[in-house]
């Protein structure tokens, strides 16, 4: 997966729409306060918007794996959309595993949002749902969508992650550079209509 361009669409978790925990909770477990959205890969907060057909070998041509394990990547912008075509409210991404410094380059209608850290073996982000490392990083180093603004702060984060916790398999982590899609799926794209 490393440099690729994935796509998914997730569900949108802010104050608005938050469900299984209120958004009011995890504000105040997770000490993220100035968040105004919650725009991460972590599967429990923000679940797959869509459930792929896992017995069409036509939706496996697009399911992307490691390590022969069904991700929420998808390798085709194309077939996300047609997965989402019937739903008004969603967070359409596109990501990158593992990438280097110089940013990818999408086109216009992606904003960069930030980096996540997803545990290796599933998809918990180390940012927003472990309760916090102390020792490694502080809620303020976290964006207003719960991510890393700068390449060099979040490569020295999952480095000390491993370093400061070596027995924690959340902290094993794989970094991603996540972009957002300004207009689809968004709430304020179809506010406007």
């Amino acid at each position: 997966m490393t440099n690729e361009i994935y796509y998914t669409a997730l569900e949108i978790y802010d104050s608005e729409t938050g469900d299984e925990f209120s958004w009011g909770k995890y504000i105040e477990w997770s000490k993220l306060t100035h968040l105004t959205e919650l725009v991460s890969l972590d599967g429990m907060l923000n679940g797959l918007a869509f459930k792929p057909d896992f017995d069409s070998k036509d939706d496996w041509n697009y399911i992307v794996t490691d390590e022969n394990i069904a991700t929420v990547f998808f390798n085709s912008r194309e077939y996300v959309l047609s997965k989402v075509k019937d739903l008004d409210h969603f967070n359409f991404l596109a990501v990158i595993k593992e990438p280097n410094e110089q940013k990818a380059e999408l086109e216009t209608e992606f904003e960069f949002i930030g980096y996540d850290l997803i545990e290796k073996d599933g998809d918990i982000s180390a940012l927003t749902n472990c309760g916090g490392f102390d020792e490694t990083f502080a809620p303020t180093d976290l964006n207003e969508f719960g991510l890393i603004s700068d390449y060099e702060k979040v490569k020295k984060i999952q480095t000390e992650l491993q370093i400061n916790n070596p027995a924690e398999h959340h902290a094993d982590c794989y970094l991603y550079e996540v972009w957002r899609h300004k207009n689809i799926g968004r709430k304020t794209a179809y506010n406007k209509t």
